[in-house]
Order: structure tokens, then C-alpha cells, then sequence
């Protein structure tokens, strides 16, 4: 499982936090279209984010396809310890739905290269949209 909790230093702010959150989703993106394909990993986003917003209300209408431009937005204006209790609450989700599809052997090995490429410990100001 991918979690977000032991990647930052207390003193990060929502926007770092917020900013290597949407690099890791890049990576699942990147690691998991050319089996899933586009719109199978858009679908186990819309549907992650769906179930996380009934926890974290602010999360809904994040949605804007596989363009996390509305998402980052969004984290960003939330308290560090929001946007990490909503980060892991949303990979955890993703996840779950994901191992459910394909099972939890398979889950592993998709995702081996986006736990491979940890969170830095100084996540940059600046994400590529």
C-alpha cells in the first residue's frame, strides 16, 4: 500500500504535500494505462475520489478527468494534516478498488514501480501538469 503519513517533515506545507501527491498519480497513471487503458484508470479515480469524498466532503467535484489540476487546487487549500489524511484515504481507496479488479497479486505488481519512486523528502513547489 502506498501511504503519504512517513513522507514529509512537519514542517511541509499543503502545497508540497499537495504537489507530490498529484506526481504519484501521474505515476499510477503512467504505470497502469497501458493495461487498464485511459479510461479504465479515469474510472478507478472517478470512483475512488467518489467513495474518499463521503469522508472528506471537500474532495467532491475534484474530478476532471485524468487532469489533476482541479484536484491539486484543491489540496491545496486544506491543512497539511488534511491533505495527507485525504491523500492516504484516496490511495487507499484507489487501491482496494483496484486489487478487487485484478486481484492483490497483480495489484503489487502494477503499482511495484510507484512505491519503488518514493515521495522525495523535499517535494518541489513547481508539478507538471
Amino acid at each position: 500500500m502506498i501511504r503519504l503519513v512517513h513522507q514529509y517533515e512537519k514542517n511541509a506545507n499543503s502545497l508540497q504535500i499537495a504537489n507530490a501527491i498529484i506526481l504519484r498519480w501521474q505515476d499510477i497513471e503512467q504505470s497502469l494505462c497501458p493495461i487498464l487503458g485511459r479510461r479504465g484508470v479515469a474510472a478507478l479515480f472517478k470512483r475512488s475520489l467518489h467513495i474518499t469524498s463521503q469522508t472528506y466532503p471537500w474532495l467532491a467535484g475534484t474530478y476532471n478527468g485524468i487532469n489533476f489540476t482541479l484536484l491539486k487546487g484543491t489540496l491545496d487549500q486544506q491543512s497539511s494534516a488534511d491533505v495527507i489524511a485525504a491523500g492516504d484515504a484516496l490511495m487507499q481507496t484507489f487501491y482496494e478498488l483496484l486489487t478487487n479488479l485484478v486481484g492483490s497479486s497483480l495489484t503489487e505488481r502494477l503499482l511495484i514501480s510507484v512505491s519503488s519512486n518514493s515521495f522525495s523528502d523535499n517535494p518541489t513547489e513547481e508539478t507538471p501538469q
